[in-house]
Parts: C-alpha cells; sequence; structure tokens
C-alpha cells in the first residue's frame, strides 16, 4: 500500500513540481509549538464547520426556492419530503450556531495568549476580517428560511441603515428593493449568501492560514520557537503540523462531531436558541413576534445597540456604538503596548480586564437576548419596573466593554503592568 501511495506521488509530483513544495511548507516541515493546549483545537474546528456550512449548503441550494412564496413551503418540503433533508438542514442550522462558538473560543484564545501581537497583527486583522464577513453570511442565511422571525429580523436590522442621516432611507430601500422584506430581499440576500460571500470567506481563510504560516503559530507561552533552532535549523521547541497535529486535531474534531451530533439528533433548536419557535410559522408582515431578537451570536451586539438612548429623536447614536464596539477589537494590537504575550505571565489588571470583557460580552448577550424579562420578575418582585432595571443592567456592561479597551491602552501605555518573567523556551504545561 505505501508503494501505491508513493507511486501516486510521485506521479503528481512529475506533473505539478509546485505542489510538494506547498505541501511541506504548510504541513510537513511547518513546525507547530509543541507545548499546544485544548485552546488550539478551536482554530481546526472553525475550518472543519466552514466545510460542513458549504457542502450542506450545497445540497440545500438543490431543493430551496428564493421566492417569497415558496421560501418557506420549499424548507418544509426539505424537511418533510427531500430523503434525509431534515438532517441536511439540521446539520446547516446547527453548524452556523457551532460556527460562531469556536470563532469566539478561537478569538478569545488570541486575546489570552497575546496572539494578535507583533508579527502576528496582520494575522488578527484578518481574522477579524473573517469574522465581519461571517456575520453578514450568518444573517443573510437566517433570512432564508423566511419564517416570521427572518421576516422581522431583517426588517430590524435593515431598519439600523434608515437611521443614516440624509441617505437612510434611500440606503434602506436599495438593500431590500422594496419598502419592506419582500422577493427582492430575499433574491439579493439567496445570491450574497450562496455565491458572492462564501467566496470572500474562503479568501479570507486562506489568507489567515498563509499569513498565520508566515510567521509561525504562536503558544500558551508566548515564546517565539523560531529563535532557538538546531543545526538543521528546525526549532527546537517545533514538532511537524503534519502528522503530529493532524492526527490531534482528529481526535478534537471526533468529539466535537459527537456534541454536534447529539444536538442534531436529540435537541436542534437547543430550547429555541439555535433556532426560535416563530421561525416555525410563516413570515406574516401583520403578524409581530413577541419579542424581535437575533439568534444568540449577535445578541451582544444587539444590546449596544438597544441601550443607547436616542438623542435628538435618532437612533443613530446605538448603530454608531453597535459598529464602534466591533471595530475596537481591530485595533487591539495596537492598544495592548505590553511586551509580554500570554496572560502567564502579565499582570494581575490585565487578567481582571479580560475577565470582566468576557463577563461583559456575556452580559450584552443576556440583554440582547431578552433574558432580563424573564429573571427580573422573578428576582425583584412581579411589580418591578423592568425596562428601568434592564437598561441600568445593560448599561453597566455597555460601559464596562469599552472600558476595557480604554483600560487596556491605558494600563500597558503608562507602564503599570507588573509582568512576571517569560521562559526563554516553551514550558511544556
Amino acid at each position: 500500500m505505501a508503494s501505491v501511495f508513493s507511486a501516486i506521488g510521485n506521479w503528481i509530483n512529475e506533473r505539478a513540481p509546485g505542489l510538494v513544495p506547498v505541501y511541506r511548507k504548510h504541513m510537513s516541515e511547518y513546525y507547530a509549538p509543541k507545548n499546544f493546549n485544548v485552546w488550539y483545537y478551536f482554530g481546526s474546528l472553525a475550518l472543519l464547520v466552514l466545510v460542513n456550512q458549504i457542502v450542506t449548503g450545497i445540497f440545500l441550494t438543490m431543493f430551496y426556492k428564493p421566492d417569497a412564496s415558496l421560501a418557506f413551503a420549499s424548507v418544509e418540503y426539505i424537511m418533510r419530503d427531500v430523503n434525509w433533508g431534515w438532517l441536511i438542514r439540521y446539520m446547516h442550522e446547527v453548524g452556523a450556531s457551532m460556527f460562531f462558538i469556536v470563532v469566539y473560543l478561537h478569538m478569545f484564545r488570541g486575546l489570552m495568549y497575546g496572539s494578535y501581537k507583533k508579527p502576528r497583527e496582520l494575522v488578527w486583522l484578518l481574522g477579524m476580517l473573517i469574522f465581519l464577513v461571517l456575520m453578514a453570511e450568518a444573517f443573510m442565511g437566517y433570512v432564508l428560511p423566511w419564517g416570521n422571525m427572518s421576516f422581522w429580523g431583517a426588517k430590524v436590522i435593515i431598519s439600523l441603515f434608515g437611521t443614516i442621516p440624509w441617505i437612510g432611507d434611500a440606503l434602506m430601500e436599495w438593500i431590500m428593493g422594496d419598502y419592506l422584506p419582500s422577493d427582492a430581499t430575499l433574491n439579493r440576500f439567496f445570491s450574497l449568501h450562496v455565491i458572492a460571500l462564501p467566496l470572500v470567506l474562503l479568501l479570507l481563510v486562506v489568507l489567515h492560514i498563509a499569513a498565520l504560516h508566515e510567521v509561525g503559530s504562536n503558544n500558551p507561552d508566548g515564546v517565539e520557537i523560531k529563535k532557538k533552532k538546531d543545526e538543521r535549523g528546525r526549532p527546537l521547541d517545533g514538532i511537524a503540523f503534519h502528522p503530529y497535529y493532524t492526527v490531534k486535531d482528529l481526535f478534537g474534531a471526533g468529539f466535537f462531531l459527537i456534541i454536534c451530533a447529539f444536538i442534531i439528533f436529540f435537541q436542534p433548536t437547543v430550547g429555541g436558541w439555535f433556532l426560535e419557535p416563530d421561525n416555525f410559522i410563516p413570515a406574516n408582515n401583520l403578524v409581530t413576534p413577541e419579542h424581535i431578537k437575533p439568534v444568540w451570536y449577535f445578541t451582544p451586539f444587539y444590546a449596544m445597540l438597544r441601550m443607547v438612548p436616542s438623542f435628538f429623536g435618532t437612533a443613530v447614536w446605538g448603530v454608531i456604538v453597535m459598529f464602534v464596539g466591533i471595530f475596537a477589537l481591530f485595533l487591539v494590537p495596537w492598544l495592548d503596548r505590553g511586551v509580554v504575550k500570554s496572560v502567564r505571565y502579565r499582570g494581575r489588571g490585565y487578567k481582571i480586564g479580560l475577565a470582566l470583557f468576557a463577563l461583559s460580552f456575556l452580559g450584552l448577550g443576556t440583554v440582547g437576548a431578552g433574558l432580563s424579562f424573564e429573571m427580573i420578575p422573578r428576582w425583584f418582585g412581579p411589580d418591578a419596573d423592568v425596562t428601568a432595571i434592564e437598561n441600568f443592567y445593560g448599561r453597566f456592561w455597555l460601559i464596562v466593554y469599552f472600558a476595557s479597551f480604554v483600560a487596556l491602552w491605558a494600563y500597558t501605555h503608562f507602564g503599570w503592568e507588573k509582568t512576571r518573567p517569560v521562559p526563554e523556551r516553551v514550558t511544556g504545561h
């Protein structure tokens, strides 16, 4: 068997000699730090979910009808009449939420271990662009089933553009192609979701991986392994990505797929978090859902929009704050002036700031998801002023979110951080 694979490899190498150097550079001769921990699974898992979304999306487009009068029925047809259609649809739907779970954890790992610091600023920026495109892709895909929450969610999100002075109304109508989300909106979103944005996403992923492999992977110690090499020029603290980390990632992928399979087969809607009950009802512009809210992975940013009061009769300030909240993540490599990368050797202030940032993100998520409407009466009594308490709670976490970025800059810029000595080589734990 080995001779067969060797013969095939030689045959390919004779006809495409450029493929072997590429394979070696990015697989067998790409040396990654030997002390990767469980946090480093999420990059490869994100790639796995991307493949799942593309493959299942191809099968769904074979039966889906991008028509306002047929879209909902075509989804029901997929679920009820197409062989294994329910499985493909749920794999795609659960995959969308799992995509954001692994991406958020991947980003948090980057913040913990300083993977955004020199020389990896470009890797971080490309990753953030992937995140932006992924949000656009997820939003447009969420509209396609044309359920009632899809319809009203599209109306609310697109209406944000209407807050832009002078051009807002015209821009909103241009995006929708009508005065309300309609057949034109559905066709545009379908084209972008199926063709344009996946191409952009794939390009950014390739650039992200290429940029990473050019400078090398970071590690939990934040030590640059390229500085210590053996006589053959290989990093002393590095091991070949293939076969060592490919096998390790396969184990992580297997465990991850078991979790996904359990969700798909036993609880695909996850109690309305992954797929809301209102989306099992056809879109109706005369029936408004009780609580219009986005899917869970958009809720922190939706809360930023909601928690900013309308000044001078316009909600544009909330929109600005929401986009600034996203854009601030792009600036992290320049806000953090600290010389130490990993949280293991950073000062207590950075650890507290990182923890508060994570808590603020989760706190804003609970506000955006509308959980306060259920929790506040239970905790404060039935006569509690739900709106006032929710506004206080949400604005507190909004302040903490932005204060985290300001504090990061001040803490590192003025030299207040007291760090521990960083080892010269990776520690292996």
